[in-house]
């Protein structure tokens, strides 16, 4: 079935208080996609974010972000007054997310609105059923986050001995001592899974389907590394024996690394991968459609000694393949899973995708300097996404405008247009994803905006700037909502009512 989205990340909602969040603009921008006939919305991972911001280097692979909570939804339920938030300072850019001012300010909120709403004591059946539900990931999550937030934000790599190897005795020591700061965060993942799902009902309503991505590799610095050492490659200090990273390029002399610990699959197999069938039905609790990120990692993956300065020493090992999937399919059903496959073109990786049965992604931008790439039109197939640009990538209209002359040339010419208005070739580019045989076309907000590099969410290989960028609030219109329509119908994009 032909249908189409748009990818637009939780933090870029112009919401009140610094950042996008589960507001009433979410749900009007949900408006906006069912009235543009979108039937997907595609965001980045919802997780507690960490050094650098990045959604990709979250706390847990199973929490929510508590910034995405939406204060005005705490203010209806009278856990806190619109003065209390006014008050607080934000950030005075409203096109960039000050991620020390949500640090500093927005705890400072939640943990008054959990005070009120102990005193309360109104949902605490509801409360106490989620604690519940969740309990196999949560409370580990929660002591680790009350831990790490009284040492300072110091790695859990570097706390003292039995907090970090996990010994009874200390952890029932500090469990009693830092109750209210574990209260906090179950309030907290509470709150926010409860918004959220009120959010995504809201959007199955309007036919919308939730894309989410989900991070191949976890944080070092993370509950789930603390808590489960023994899914990862860990000695008997838990310190990693090797981490993630890419071999020596064309690109990198001495290789790219990551510093992610790696996973122990061969014990992953005897326990039937039982710590990734947890993730993934969690992860559906947030999601329709997962993607992915780096899913050739699954094929085979870069290790590089712990310690390493560069990736050099480093070497390549195979991944599960199909018997992680196989698996998670046992348990979990059927799986709705995106491949982010993009640069990994190898044999193997080819035949997972195909053995898999998953759609791989096709970005236009990378297509558009060679007849022979395989991300140009006239290359793909119905079983794949294809999108004009990703959160990777520098918004299509800032592309256009760096690409040399040749390339340029060659771009107007495969999509038929002679236009010298660069706002006007994006719109002829996104016409060409449109026309693309994939079943799935996902445009970037920004393309349809025809910003520049001023609005890009990410530059790989850069620590600062990233994560940051907001759409101004009354930016969406009624004629670029119909123009989005006019595209969906013209060619047969439009999702049918299930």
């Amino acid at each position: 079935m032909r249908e189409s989205g748009v990818l637009f990340p939780v933090f870029s909602i112009p919401s009140k208080f610094g950042i996008g969040s589960f507001s009433r603009e979410a749900f009007e921008f949900v408006d906006f996609l069912h009235d543009a006939a979108q039937g997907y919305w595609q965001i980045l991972p919802v997780g507690p974010t960490g050094y650098g911001d990045s959604p990709y280097q979250p706390f847990s692979a199973f929490a929510g972000n508590p910034y995405f909570i939406s204060l005005e939804t705490l203010i209806e339920e009278g856990l806190l007054t619109w003065d209390e938030c006014n008050a607080m300072d934000f950030g005075s850019d409203e096109t960039k997310v000050d991620y020390g001012a949500q640090y500093n300010n927005r705890g400072t909120l939640l943990k008054k609105a959990y005070e009120r709403f102990t005193e309360a004591g109104k949902e605490d059946k509801e409360l106490k059923s989620f604690i519940k539900k969740e309990n196999g990931w949560l409370e580990d999550y929660a002591l680790f986050t009350a831990i790490k937030h009284k040492l300072e934000g110091a790695p859990w790599t570097e706390w003292e001995d039995d907090l970090k190897k996990r010994k009874k005795t200390a952890l029932d020591k500090i469990r009693k001592e830092l109750k209210d700061e574990i209260g906090l965060v179950y309030f907290e993942q509470y709150e926010f899974d409860k918004q959220w799902n009120k959010l995504r009902e809201y959007a199955g309503g309007k036919n919308v389907k939730i894309i989410g991505d989900l991070p191949f590799y976890v944080s070092l610095d993370s509950a789930d590394c603390w808590a489960h050492p023994e899914v990862f490659l860990m000695d008997k200090e838990l310190k990693p024996k090797v981490v993630a990273g890419c071999a020596p390029d064309a690109f990198s002399r001495t290789g790219q690394l990551w510093g992610n610990p790696i996973y122990d699959w061969a014990m992953q197999k005897k326990s039937g991968y039982d710590w990734w069938v947890d993730r993934i039905r969690r992860n559906y609790e947030f999601y329709d459609v997962i993607r992915i990120d780096h899913f050739h990692g699954f094929c085979e993956y870069y290790a590089v000694p712990y310690g390493d300065k560069t990736a050099e020493n480093g070497k390549l090992y195979k991944g599960p393949g199909m018997d992680l999937f196989n698996a998670l399919k046992e348990k979990l059903g059927e799986l709705r899973i995106i491949a982010e496959d993009l640069g990994n073109n190898t044999k193997e990786n080819e035949a997972l995708l195909k053995e898999s049965g998953f759609p791989g992604m096709k970005v236009l931008q990378y297509g558009f300097t060679s007849w022979d790439s395989c991300y140009v039109n006239h290359r793909h197939i119905n079983n794949c996404v294809v999108y004009t640009g990703t959160h990777d990538n520098t918004p299509t209209r800032a592309w256009v405008e760096e690409i040399n002359e040749g390339e340029r040339d060659f771009c107007r010419r495969y999509v038929n247009s002679m236009n010298t208005d660069y706002g006007a070739l994006v719109w002829d580019i996104i016409r060409e994803a449109y026309r693309s045989v994939a079943d799935l076309c996902i445009i970037p907000l920004q393309d349809y905006l025809c910003f520049g590099k001023e609005a890009r969410i990410n530059t790989p290989g850069t620590a600062e700037g990233n994560w940051e960028w907001r759409l101004r609030p009354n930016f969406l219109s009624n004629e670029l909502c119909s123009s989005i329509r006019g595209l969906t119908e013209l060619y047969s994009r439009v999702p049918k009512i299930e």
